[in-house]
């Protein structure tokens, strides 16, 4: 009895997986908590930001109000030297004379910036290749926006955006080993440590 039960529960999943189901392959989803559900929505808010006219209290009614709202990150003047100066070869003359302003003005300028990010991943193909590392495929889509203000004493005095309205990525990763790719390179690794 326990034979007939043993070989239905191998046939059954021989037969799942020999199909390519790809229903039982992992998915990931990534979602940054924001008020805004689409790029547009957040090019939209940004997009009213109006360098020298905008001050905080107008931001925080369009959603860039770290204390009110989630992922919207405050930078120091230190900070704003990494972001635009990021090697010795850019010096504070190549920059705009907004962001020179905020660096002079150290402690009297800040910057907010938002990084928001909507992304699904899902692996497609066969069920067997997939799992046994022989070949994987993945699918990507979403968005990405991210945006950056500088501020000097209250005023938004230069804005930044970029990102990706619409990801549809797709990445195929084959190994013909499969499983024992890892195996040869971690062998390898082995032998090249013992000499």
């Amino acid at each position: 009895m326990k034979t007939g039960l043993v070989s239905a529960v191998l046939i059954a999943a021989i037969a799942l997986f020999g199909s390519g189901c790809s229903t039982i392959l992992p998915r990931t989803e990534t979602l940054t908590k924001s008020r805004w559900n689409s790029y547009a929505e957040a090019q939209a808010a940004f997009e009213r930001v109006v360098p020298n006219e905008t001050g905080t209290n107008a931001l925080g009614i369009l959603g860039f109000d770290p204390h009110l709202n989630p992922n919207v990150h405050v930078l120091t003047y230190l900070d704003i030297i990494q972001r635009f100066m990021p090697n010795q070869s850019i010096t504070k003359e190549d920059l705009d004379k907004s962001v020179r302003a905020c660096i002079e003005a150290r402690e009297n300028a800040l910057a907010l910036e938002v990084e928001l990010n909507e992304t699904r991943t899902k692996r497609l193909g066969n069920a067997v290749l997939d799992i046994l590392a022989f070949k994987r495929k993945t699918h990507e889509t979403g968005w990405q926006f991210k945006g950056l203000l500088l501020i000097k004493e209250g005023l938004v005095v230069y804005k930044l955006s970029s990102g990706e309205p619409a990801i549809d990525r797709y990445d195929t990763k084959v190994k013909p080993l499969g499983p024992f790719q890892e195996l040869d390179t971690a062998v390898a690794g082995a032998v090249k440590g013992l000499w």
